[in-house]
């Protein structure tokens, strides 16, 4: 019989997402888990695999915890719109906290870091991204069936103008220490639930902007 591992892989999973999420993908070394995890070299290769492949694992996880929350909060019986008013502020909140600015989020931050040369990164930020699309999307056609959401707005376009403003509220929140920046952003991108819509412009047809 092989020998028992002498650690909870589980927990040394969970161990090893707070340390790629606290300091990214290549600012942390295979000695900095050994470290952190407080388990050998071996043990880390032979659980895990390579870093990277620690680190994929990492952001499954990562969303794994993440994901039904958002759902819950998303698909609560009810008026829908409020629900979706409230996460978007719950995100700017978030990422103006001492947290938030410190690790930001692990997928946005994969997004920056492995996605643009590592295609099974890029398919997790996809995965995770259309997730959330998806849950908001569907929040926002209850909304329009139950009379919250105006008939002439189209849910799938406002839901993708809501991923990526949570996604930029993320990367400018970790940054930035003026939290009315995200805070404003959010409300005025929640004004357009609202407000009357805004035929798309032409590019370079906008009043002062010139012609490419």
């Amino acid at each position: 019989m092989g020998r028992t591992k002498e650690f909870d892989p589980d927990a040394a999973l969970q161990s090893a997402l707070e340390l790629f999420w606290r300091r990214g993908y290549e600012a942390t070394s295979m000695a900095d888990i050994v470290e952190h995890l407080g388990i050998g070299r071996a043990s880390v290769y032979a659980t895990f695999g390579s870093k990277r492949e620690l680190y994929l694992r990492a952001v499954d996880r990562y969303t794994e915890t993440r994901d039904p929350a958002l759902l819950a909060e998303l698909s609560q019986p009810g008026p829908a719109l409020p629900a979706v008013r409230a996460v978007v502020r719950r995100f700017a909140a978030e990422a103006s906290s001492p947290d938030g600015r410190l690790n930001g989020c692990l997928v946005t931050n994969t997004a920056a870091e492995l996605a643009p040369h590592d295609p099974a990164a890029a398919r997790r930020v996809e995965i995770s991204w259309g997730h959330v699309e998806t849950l908001l999307h569907s929040a926002l056609v209850r909304a329009q069936a139950q009379g919250e959401l105006p008939e002439d707005r189209d849910p799938r376009a406002l839901a993708r103008m809501l991923l990526v403003l949570l996604q930029g509220i993320r990367v400018v929140g970790k940054a930035s220490d003026d939290p009315a920046r995200v805070r404003d952003a959010a409300e005025q991108a929640l004004a357009l639930l609202d407000g009357e819509p805004r035929p798309p412009w032409p590019l370079g047809r906008r009043s002062g902007m010139p012609e490419y």
